[in-house]
């Protein structure tokens, strides 16, 4: 069971400040979501493009009608023109064959990585997460 003190989205401070990761470890509800993009968009302020890391070992679900809400749609538009490289670690099956489904129809570099090869998805981002700084 998931201890509910700790946060459902745990940003993963790295050695660039164009890369953003994030854990998730949980159910992505909607205030969840509405957190990421937030957090997404504090980095869009930063920088016209970043790289990004999202660490799925512990995700548990979405819920989907807030994942596919106007607004949520709306916010997934804008990081789509912000984003160079999207890696994501874990997850589920489904998530990879989705990847490689939409690959070909987005202008940004995804991939999926298994949980055991999160270390080449970083080498992939060209950066290392920082762990003193771990939030």
């Amino acid at each position: 069971m998931r201890n509910e003190d700790i946060p459902v989205i745990r940003r993963i401070p790295t050695n660039r400040e164009d890369v953003f990761a994030f854990a998730i470890e949980g159910h992505l509800n909607d205030a969840a979501l509405e957190n990421l993009y937030g957090l997404l968009d504090a980095a869009y302020e930063g920088h016209d493009e970043i790289d990004l890391l999202i660490r799925l070992t512990g995700y548990e679900g979405v819920d989907w009608g807030s994942a596919f809400s106007e607004s949520m749609l709306s916010m997934r538009a804008k990081s789509l023109r912000h984003l160079r490289r999207y890696a994501i670690v874990g997850g589920p099956l489904w998530i990879q064959a989705s990847v490689t489904l939409m690959q070909p129809f987005l202008s940004i570099e995804m991939r999926t990585f298994e949980a055991e090869d999160e270390q080449e998805a970083w080498k992939w981002l060209d950066a290392t997460p920082n762990p003193t700084m771990i939030t």
